[in-house]
């Protein structure tokens, strides 16, 4: 079933309550790869009960499968890429909470027959005792084999430019074999980051990391870098995904800093491939 334009932008749902603790807060940080060294006092923090402290980008798996679900959206699964995500905080994201998510489709975009479509969704999470807003999320979906529904080609939100000096300072994090199927326990069970036979089918050799266990990655990069592992210093974050990665290799952020704002892209130092572009946080001063 073809996409249908532009009813597909009235979808949105009811909001639905959602909740973690700290052994979910815990499970995110592991699954980044947060915790490998257990003699780092600065990520400690982040896996251990004792002064628990989430990582921003958690926000994106906390209600994990709110909203229209693909299904509804008439594109082909198995096709189905994480193209961009954006999370914009209201307040420091707990490290346990209730609360409830509204989802819509805020935007569709077609490339072409041959090139796919672009879904935009926007997610909002609120407090759901008190209706405070902690966290919005704006994140698209690249449809590869959904194109030519006659939807806009133009309109969609411009990529942040990084800047076209040296970066002013690169880290790296070396992921491991097993981290698709640790991070996959915070939510996202796609076979396509655990089964082989289905990331053949889906055109790859062998199970991807999921995009936003990178986007994960990449918010780490900066806690580390410059945000001296405080994460209420986090306002956004924000990527375009431009490649996948594999378990195991290792992913080099490379990072620019202008005032508030860090702009930073990442790539696997094994095979010289940009994984993340356009990347940028915005700091709180």
């Amino acid at each position: 079933m073809p996409i249908a334009y532009p009813e597909i932008l009235d979808l949105k749902s009811e909001p639905q309550p959602y909740s973690w603790g700290d052994r979910e807060t815990m499970l995110y940080a592991l699954g980044i790869g947060m915790g490998g060294d257990p003699m780092n006092l600065e990520e400690l923090p982040f896996v251990y009960e004792s002064g628990l402290k989430a990582v921003p980008t958690m926000a994106t798996v906390v209600a994990w499968g709110a909203g229209p679900g693909l299904g509804k959206l008439g594109i082909n699964f198995l096709m189905v890429v994480h193209g961009e995500q954006k999370v914009e905080f209201h307040k420091t994201l707990p490290t346990e909470a209730e609360i409830t998510a509204e989802a819509q489709i805020i935007g569709a975009y077609d490339k072409g027959k041959d090139k796919g479509a672009v879904i935009y969704t926007e997610t909002v999470l609120k407090d759901a005792r008190t209706g405070e807003a902690i966290a919005t999320l704006t994140g698209s979906t690249f449809a590869r084999g959904d194109g030519g529904f006659g939807g806009p080609s133009e309109g969609a939100p411009e990529p942040h430019e990084v800047p076209k000096r040296t970066p002013d300072q690169t880290v790296e994090f070396a992921t491991r074999p097993d981290q698709a199927l640790v991070y996959r326990l915070s939510g996202d069970r796609n076979p396509l980051h655990s089964d082989p036979a289905i990331a053949k089918a889906a055109g790859f050799p062998r199970p991807i990391l999921h995009g936003l266990c990178t986007y994960g990655i990449t918010c780490r990069a900066v806690l580390q870098a410059y945000a001296d592992f405080d994460p209420s210093r986090i306002k956004s974050h924000q990527v375009r995904f431009s490649s996948p990665v594999f378990p195991g290799e290792t992913i080099a952020v490379d990072l620019w800093k202008d005032g508030p704002v860090i702009s930073f892209e990442a790539r696997v130092k094994e095979r010289g491939v940009t994984v993340v572009r356009n990347g940028k946080t915005v700091l709180s001063e």
